[in-house]
């Protein structure tokens, strides 16, 4: 890179952060206005003291192997597997069925209209096409999902379809693209692009779920160092897609050339990371890992936005000619995208094996199919020189295909990505449910009554005025009073509400002990997960009414990567000991009494101090409370015995949990120390060190 494209490289990152900074306060998405600015930006570049804009160029290359895997590990790693499972036929026939419909339809009606006008355009330079233009992304809608706060199913649905439908179109895209190049010959060529089809497909997901455990292993081996753990995360995002495409341009099986859809690899491989691999992660990382990857994903959205505006500009296309061609082809589009969705949808709520899809979510499906960076990656990886006999245009078969695919990524992001907040708001899908208000004034009240002892001891510290203190007191009185008083109106008609309200505050306070548990080591990784599993499916059973757990013992079926890390357990042979089986019996045991005790605590709080005052809330509160206390003694009494039954081992358990208490009460006390300057950081090293080998 010369010093002109470095200079251009952060001019670029400059203007996208005031244009993120300006489409946050015109409430339009971001990355509509960066192709915007973008697209302006080329027209400034004309001048010679602005020329060096250009100078930053989108390649292929840096698109497809470096900004791509960090947008795909950013989607794929917060994407939980029970999710994915419950929603696993949604995803998958959109992802794959609609994408195919989508693909054909697109083709063969265009095709039709090509004929029907007397343009000669062969059948699969449309299908290519079809395939290409069929990729959604899903950057600006979910920013919109988010911001409105749409159903979280509705969210994972779109993601996950517009994560694997990704990997698809780019697999169809290249079977299209290698028979174009091949030249098609009949029944033979379509069985090789079948057998490359699925060999991309199912090669990926193999070769992903393998580097993501392998990747897994590696972050447990880091030795809970946070800079190493990262730049892992880093490379199994990079490697993973890396290798994927160098496996496909060298493996050859029984005379057939062997590929593997990189995306779709990468997409198994950050959700292994995600969901196995996430436990091994320390403390320090896995909260600073959000974070971290969702900056990421904001540089690499933002560069690839923008000079994606710029590159539209700059091209040496008459877009005048393709005026007409390209109106047409929106439509055909939008028409294809509906008429994949809409028969699929309906198929799927038929076949009653998932929660029904509602039709306004349809109409969203339908419409708020963005096109994107994936498009353009696969527009700019057709060569400049391919020809097909009987193509007799003044224009190139890549320039007409890239002045389709600019028209509609245009029409996509200006067009719908601007409605689809009209249409959540015209839907009601940003309204909250019966459920979520009750949840939503009892948090409210909970909230203002910490509120009020927080100002009472600012107060006591001198931080506030007499009169201040008295102003802001009542007024955080009379919000709580009031939001208790909608709490007990609802109570009164619909106590069940206000009891999955109140579950669903004691289920967080449970995530919340279980990871400061596995935190401070007092539960191995596999009770982690145990009780994590039990947590999730408990939340799930909360929000569909159904009944709740029962015994500490019930058995969950353990979702497809833990299946998978049995089954690979039982292949090595690696099964746990006596003493091993013991030792995470206790620990599950003692985990479940002390996370209930702690549950109890914080319920017993809200009732001690009256926040609502009723006959209804005390009778579900105490329901809670009742069923927590027989989870409590139930894990008491089963650890009890344990250490009758194996009192020398568990002994050692026990000495084991002291030491790593004492060393925790130490590490406060050095955080204490450090965090109010009272310690130089060359000893707060040396002492961190020192308890850190305890």
């Amino acid at each position: 890179m010369t010093l002109y494209s470095v200079f251009s490289l952060f001019a670029l990152l400059l203007i996208s952060v005031g244009t993120a900074v300006a489409a946050r306060r015109i409430r339009i998405p971001y990355t509509v206005l960066l192709v915007l600015v973008g697209t302006g930006l080329a027209f400034l570049a004309q001048l010679e003291w602005f020329s060096f804009i250009k100078e930053f160029r989108l390649t292929p290359e840096l698109l497809f192997y470096i900004f791509l895997p960090i947008l795909i590990f950013e989607s794929a790693y917060n994407m939980q597997v029970r999710d994915l499972q419950a929603n696993i036929r949604s995803i998958s026939w959109l992802s794959i069925i609609s994408l195919l419909i989508s693909m054909f339809a697109i083709a063969g009606i265009l095709y039709g209209l090509a004929l029907l006008f007397g343009f000669q355009v062969p059948f699969l330079v449309f299908l290519l096409f079809g395939a290409l233009i069929s990729a959604t992304d899903p950057v600006a809608v979910l920013a919109l999902f988010k911001e409105f706060g749409v159903p979280r199913r509705l969210s994972l649905i779109f993601e996950g379809e517009s994560l694997f439908n990704d990997g698809t179109s780019f697999a169809a895209f290249l079977v299209v693209l290698e028979i174009l190049l091949k030249g098609y010959e009949g029944v033979g060529s379509l069985a090789e692009g079948i057998f490359m089809f699925g060999s991309m497909v199912l090669g990926g997901i193999v070769f992903g779920l393998l580097m993501g455990f392998v990747f897994s292993k590696l972050i447990g081996k880091a030795g809970n160092d946070e800079h190493i753990e990262i730049t892992l995360t880093m490379l199994v995002a990079h490697l993973t897609f890396i290798m994927a495409e160098m496996v496909s341009h060298h493996l050859v099986l029984f005379g057939f050339e062997f590929k593997l859809s990189a995306i779709i690899a990468t997409v198994m491989a950050s959700m292994v990371i995600g969901n196995y691999g996430r436990s091994k992660l320390s403390y320090r990382t896995e909260h600073f890992m959000e974070r971290f990857w969702g900056y990421f994903a904001f540089l690499a959205n933002s560069l690839v936005f923008i000079t994606m505006g710029l590159l539209f500009a700059d091209l040496p296309i008459d877009f005048g000619k393709f005026l007409l061609p390209i109106l047409v082809t929106v439509a055909v589009v939008a028409l294809a995208r509906a008429f994949s969705v809409y028969p699929v949808v309906t198929w799927l709520n038929r076949m009653r094996r998932e929660e029904r899809i509602p039709i306004s979510w349809q109409h969203l499906l339908a419409w708020g199919s963005l096109r994107g960076a994936l498009a353009v990656t696969m527009v700019m990886l057709i060569p400049d020189g391919l020809v097909l006999p009987g193509w007799n245009f003044d224009f190139s078969i890549k320039e007409f295909v890239t002045a389709l695919t600019i028209g509609c990524i245009y029409f996509t992001l200006f067009v719908k990505a601007t409605t689809i907040g009209p249409m959540i708001k015209r839907f009601r899908l940003d309204e909250l449910s019966p459920l979520e208000r009750s949840e939503y004034h009892q948090s409210r009240a909970f909230i203002y009554d910490f509120a009020i002892d927080r100002i009472q001891n600012f107060r006591e510290k001198g931080y506030m005025s007499r009169s201040a203190y008295e102003k802001v007191r009542t007024a955080c009185l009379e919000e709580r009073d009031r939001e208790c008083e909608r709490c007990v109106s609802i109570l009164r008609s619909r106590p069940q509400e206000f009891e999955y309200a109140l579950r669903m505050h004691a289920l967080g306070i449970e995530r919340y002990f279980l990871g400061l548990l596995y935190r401070y080591r007092e539960v191995s990784e596999s009770v982690y997960k145990r009780i994590f599993t039990k947590l999730a499916v408990q939340t799930e059973r909360v929000e569909a009414g159904e009944t709740q757990l029962q015994s500490l013992d019930e058995s969950f079926k353990p979702d497809w990567f833990e299946q998978i890390v049995s089954l690979g357990r039982s292949w090595l042979a690696v099964a746990p000991s006596e003493e091993d089986r013991i030792r995470e019996r206790y620990m599950y045991y003692r985990a479940q009494e002390i996370i209930a005790r702690k549950v109890i605590k914080e319920l017993l709080r809200f009732k001690e101090r009256s926040l609502i005052r009723s006959d209804e809330y005390v009778a579900v509160l105490s329901q809670v409370v009742s069923q927590y206390q027989s989870f409590r003694d139930d894990a008491q009494g089963r650890a009890e015995r344990l250490a009758r039954m194996h009192s020398d081992q568990i002994d050692r358990i026990n000495d084991q949990f002291g030491a790593r208490s004492l060393t925790k009460a130490l590490e406060e006390g050095l955080n204490e120390l450090t965090r109010k300057g009272m310690l130089p950081p060359k000893l707060a090293i040396v002492l961190e060190d020192e308890f850190e080998s305890r």
